[in-house]
C-alpha cells in the first residue's frame, strides 16, 4: 500500500474512533446491507476492533422488496465468516402496499435490529451512515421547512427501542469509503435502488450536483447539521432549566405551572409540550410544528385540546397533559402485563383470576368516592389504569381506590402519589 493510501484509511480509522467518542464498546453489533458504506463500516470497525478487545456481530434486513435482497443478505454472511464474526438474516415481511413504504421498511428495520440486539446482548449497533446521507437528509427537511432539530438532521449517538444507535462515519464521503474498500480488496454490492428516481431522497440526491456551484454542497449542508446540533443542544438546555422549575409528574400526567410556560420564548414554551405530550404517549416521533402551536394557542385562550392520543387543559393555573381516553378506552390486558406501554400493576397477594388492566373510564370513577380529594382532573382521572375483574372494579389507584394494589410507570416511579420528574 502506497504511502497517501496508508494514510487516508488511517485518518477514517481515526475518524471513526472520534465518531465513537474515542473508543470502541466493548461489545457492538455492526448493520451491515452490503452496499459499499456498510460494509466499509464493517472493514474498518473490524481492523480496530481486535486491539480494543471488542466483541463484534453482524446483521441483516431483508426487506423482502426486491428478488436481490437474499442474495445479498448471503454475501454479508459470507464476508462475515470470513472476518470470523457472527451474522443473521432479519426478514420483514410486513408491507401491505399502504402508505409510505421508506418510511414504513425504515421503521420495521429498526424494531428488528433493536429486538435482534437486545437477544445477542448488544447495547450498540453502528449504522454507515455518511457525510452524503446527511447532507441528503438536510436538504430534504429543508424542503418540509423544519426547525432546528430537523436540520439538525442525524445524530452520531440515538436512543430507540432501547438501544444506542451509533453512526460514526458522518464524517466521511461516500467515495473516499469505496476507496477504502477498493484498496482493502473488499467487494459490494450496488442496490439498484439507489439510483431509483421514484423515491425523494434518490431525487435529493441528485439535485445536489445541481446545487454544488452554488456552494450548497455536501461539505456545505452537513456543516449546516453540526450546527444546527449545537444550537439544539442549547435549546435543550434551556428547556430543561425551565422544565425543572415548572413542570412535575403527578399520577403519570405532565403538569406544568402556566404563568411560567406562558412567560418562556415560543420555542422553549413548543419543547416543553413536545417533551410533556411524549412523555404520555411514549411516540418515537414528535408532532408537527402546526398542531403544537394551535394546541399552545388555544391553551391561552382557555381551550382544552387533544393531540397524539393526549389531552391537554387549563386548570387553577395549571398546564395538565395527560393520555386522552378515546386513545385507551379500548385497551385492555391481563393485569399482570404492560398497559399502555408503560404501566404496570402489583396486587396485595396473589393476582385475582380474571383480573385485568384497562381504562377507569366514567363507570370506574363513580365508584372512587375520593377522587375529588386528590384535585386531579376528572378527565385524566377516566384514562388512568384500573384493575378489573369483569364489570366489578378491584383498584383505581390513581384515583384514590388503592385497595393495596400499586400501579407503576415501568421506569420503575410508583406514581400513586406526584412524583417530581428527573430531567
Amino acid at each position: 500500500m502506497t504511502a497517501p493510501a496508508a494514510t487516508a484509511d488511517a485518518a477514517l480509522a481515526k475518524g471513526l474512533l472520534a465518531g465513537l467518542g474515542g473508543a470502541l464498546p466493548p461489545r457492538l453489533g455492526v448493520a451491515v446491507s452490503g452496499g459499499g458504506d456498510s460494509m466499509a463500516l464493517l472493514s474498518l470497525l473490524h481492523g480496530l476492533s481486535a486491539a480494543a478487545g471488542t466483541h463484534l456481530e453482524t446483521v441483516t434486513v431483508d426487506h423482502g422488496l426486491r428478488p436481490e435482497a437474499a442474495g445479498e443478505a448471503a454475501f454479508v454472511a459470507r464476508c462475515a465468516s470470513t472476518l470470523g464474526l457472527s451474522h443473521e438474516t432479519l426478514r420483514w415481511r410486513g408491507w401491505d402496499g399502504q402508505g409510505n413504504l421508506q418510511n414504513a421498511a425504515r421503521e420495521a428495520r429498526y424494531r428488528l435490529m433493536a429486538d435482534w440486539a437486545e437477544r445477542r446482548g448488544l447495547p450498540c449497533v453502528a449504522l454507515g451512515h455518511t457525510a452524503d446521507d446527511q447532507a441528503e437528509t438536510v436538504l430534504m427537511r429543508l424542503a418540509r421547512r423544519s426547525g432546528v432539530d430537523g436540520l439538525s438532521a442525524m445524530a452520531p449517538r440515538s436512543k430507540r427501542h432501547g438501544i444506542t444507535w451509533l453512526r460514526p462515519l458522518l464524517f466521511a464521503r461516500r467515495e473516499a469509503l469505496r476507496g477504502h474498500l477498493r484498496r482493502a480488496a473488499v467487494e459490494w454490492v450496488d442496490d439498484p435502488s439507489n439510483d431509483d428516481p421514484r423515491f425523494a431522497r434518490i431525487q435529493t440526491r441528485q439535485s445536489l450536483a445541481a446545487l454544488a456551484p452554488l456552494g450548497i454542497d455536501v461539505e456545505a449542508l452537513a456543516e449546516v447539521a453540526r450546527n444546527m446540533a449545537t444550537a439544539r443542544e442549547a435549546l435543550k438546555s434551556q428547556t430543561d432549566r425551565t422544565a425543572g422549575d415548572i413542570l412535575r409528574m403527578e399520577a403519570g400526567a405532565q403538569v406544568m405551572q402556566a404563568e411560567g410556560f406562558f412567560a418562556a420564548p415560543e420555542e422553549i414554551r413548543r419543547r416543553l409540550m413536545i417533551h410533556a405530550l411524549g412523555q404520555v404517549n411514549g411516540g418515537t416521533y414528535p408532532p408537527r410544528r402546526g398542531p403544537v402551536a394551535a394546541l399552545i394557542a388555544g391553551l391561552a385562550e382557555g381551550q382544552a385540546a387533544t393531540l397524539g392520543g393526549c389531552q391537554a387543559l387549563l386548570r387553577r393555573g395549571e398546564i395538565w397533559v395527560f393520555r386522552e381516553y378515546n386513545a385507551v378506552r379500548d385497551l385492555r390486558v391481563p393485569a399482570d402485563q404492560l398497559w399502555d406501554g408503560r404501566w404496570r400493576a402489583t396486587p396485595p397477594e396473589g393476582l385475582p383470576q380474571g383480573a385485568e388492566l384497562r381504562a377507569l373510564g366514567a363507570e370506574g370513577l363513580a365508584q372512587c368516592p375520593d377522587w375529588r380529594r386528590l384535585g386531579r382532573p376528572r378527565a385524566m382521572l377516566l384514562s388512568t389504569p384500573a384493575i378489573w375483574q369483569g364489570a366489578r372494579l378491584l383498584a383505581a389507584p390513581l384515583a384514590g381506590l388503592v385497595e393495596k394494589w400499586h400501579v407503576q410507570r415501568e421506569s420503575g416511579a410508583e406514581c400513586n402519589e406526584t412524583a417530581p420528574l428527573s430531567h
